[in-house]
């Protein structure tokens, strides 16, 4: 049994998602390969080889794949899945992109946003927007899955896997990559952040947003996050919403500030380590989950935490 792992990468180095589903495949039991399809990603693959538990690294190598289009990807993918027995993807916007069509391709249901490998056939994922957990056992030949990456670790350092060229597909034809809008910060990922501040609709206005948060983020190197209602009335941009139509996050720290806790929203931040939330609803869901709790206006509240740290 061969498990082949689909990278996540920027032709530079992988992205963190990457690790947690070479984590979950290593749980599947068997070896693990990794797949690096992209144009003058060397370095990338170099990285690959290097994560513990991964056995073999394929580096198929075409300008057609530098930037990452899902067609030119799974056809890629396809092109070799043959030889192996599980094909996991990061749940990500590109993992979730180009599983479905592989597994279309192989007429194979896909297993989605697993949480838990329990055996080589069966997993846990969760649904209802978290508040069940179903598990499902697949007796498909291929398995196509894609890793929620909150519920596994990231794998570590340490591995010499080699590396082996793969002979890159034909470019699709009827798609082709005309440009990419990217957001710069200079904050971390939301996605990779270890410390996240996010705000409900509580705040009232993107100026607000801004002027309470902004400082307490600085103070602790965090993220900005939002709350689905916060990013429709347009106080902060649509790619900082977390919940279970935005991202889905788990870092060491989630401060929620003004947001009552819709299950969507609690869908996506759940699982962090520490929630702290700072609501002045005593009924507020938020407060379900935190692990620590302040009933207090956020305007009075965050600026005197901001004064303490």
């Amino acid at each position: 049994m061969t498990i082949l792992v689909i990278a996540e990468h920027d032709n530079a180095s992988l992205k963190g998602a990457t690790l947690n589903t070479v984590m979950a495949a290593t749980q599947c039991g068997g070896d693990v390969h990794v797949l690096v399809a992209g144009h003058n990603a060397g370095a990338a693959a170099a990285a690959a080889a290097q994560v513990a538990g991964v056995a073999k690294v394929l580096h198929a190598d075409a300008a057609h794949l530098a930037d990452g289009l899902a067609e030119n990807v799974a056809a890629q993918v396809l092109a070799i899945a043959a030889s192996y027995s599980h094909i996991l993807f990061p749940s990500t916007a590109s993992g979730k992109n180009v599983a479905p069509r592989v597994a279309a391709k192989l007429d194979v249901a896909q297993i989605s946003d697993i949480t838990k490998v329990v055996s080589a056939d069966t997993f846990e994922r969760p649904i209802y927007a978290g508040n069940a957990v179903a598990t499902v056992q697949s007796a498909d030949a291929v398995k196509v899955i894609t890793v929620r990456t909150t519920g596994f670790d990231a794998a570590g350092q340490g591995g010499a896997a080699a590396v082996e060229t793969v002979a890159a597909v034909a470019a699709h034809g009827k798609a082709s990559f005309v440009g990419r809008e990217v957001t710069k910060s200079d904050r971390p990922e939301l996605t990779a952040a270890k410390i996240i501040v996010s705000g409900g609709r509580a705040l009232g206005s993107s100026e607000k947003f801004n002027e309470v948060l902004t400082p307490l983020a600085d103070k602790l190197g965090a993220a900005l996050g939002a709350s689905r209602a916060a990013v429709d009335a347009g106080y902060a941009p649509n790619d900082w919403q977390v919940g279970q139509t935005g991202k889905i996050v788990a870092p060491s720290l989630y401060v929620a500030c003004g947001i009552s806790g819709a299950i969507q929203h609690l869908a996506g931040m759940k699982d962090s380590k520490v929630i702290v939330a700072i609501n002045k609803d005593p009924e507020a869901p938020i407060f379900s989950v935190a692990d620590y709790g302040l009933e207090a206006d956020l305007f009075t509240a965050v600026p005197e935490l901001i004064s303490q740290l």
